[in-house]
């Protein structure tokens, strides 16, 4: 089953059509989940990535999902079966994972909604094409070949989109959206930890702005 066919898949793909950039959120208080999210949508990107790498995650995405319905609240970082299935159960919408787990994709895809597992190699693409997926992570994209490597797999993957992530910056957002098979990108360059651990939410408001506004140019 193509869980990225599903009713889930087009809300994930409308929320990119608004803006296709996703901020990767690493909260170490959920206590910061709301107001983050709120600096974003005010940016203009109503769609998040909240990473499970720390505690704060799993109540973050519970926080915001119930907060914020409008948007589109996604789990990041997600490693395993157990941690898919908790991170829907929060409410989570779309899963995000650095690499390739048969537990967290059949999850996504047996609860209907869009995952986006990391890839690095060509052979990693073709195996998440199979699984019915065209809709993929390249992760670490700086150092995965990054642009280059995105111009090659286009060629041979022609109907896979891909989510670089890991060296994306507004310095070359444009570069990297310029490309026809990137459908998004994702990176934390939106939301500092030092900016959300001093309550600076304005000032991720204006990278939220800054980079939907790069985006706009090149879309």
């Amino acid at each position: 089953m193509n869980a990225q066919s599903q009713s889930g898949g087009s809300a994930f793909d409308a929320a990119l059509q608004v803006v296709p950039v996703i901020p990767v959120i690493v909260l170490q208080s959920s206590e910061h989940a709301a107001p983050v999210a709120e600096a974003l949508i005010k940016g203009g990107i109503p769609i998040f990535e909240i990473t499970l790498r720390t505690a704060a995650g799993l109540p973050s995405i519970e926080e915001v999902a119930k907060k914020f319905p409008d948007a589109l609240t996604g789990a990041g970082t997600v490693l395993n079966e157990s941690q898919a299935r908790q991170a829907i159960d929060a409410g989570s919408r779309f899963i995000v994972s650095p690499g390739w787990d048969d537990g967290v994709v059949e999850m996504a895809q047996a609860a209907g909604i869009p995952v986006v597992p990391g890839v690095a190699t060509a052979s990693e693409v073709q195996r998440a094409y199979n699984h019915g997926l065209r809709v993929l992570k390249l992760f670490p994209a700086g150092i995965a070949g990054g642009i280059p490597m995105l111009k090659a797999l286009s060629s041979v993957y022609s109907e896979v989109g891909f989510v670089p992530t890991g060296g994306v910056s507004a310095d070359n957002l444009a570069d990297f959206l310029a490309l026809p098979n990137v459908k998004a990108v994702g990176g934390s360059w939106l939301t500092p930890a030092q900016a959300i651990a001093e309550g600076r939410f304005e000032e991720i408001t204006r990278l939220a702005n800054e980079a939907r506004k790069i985006a706009a140019d090149v879309r």
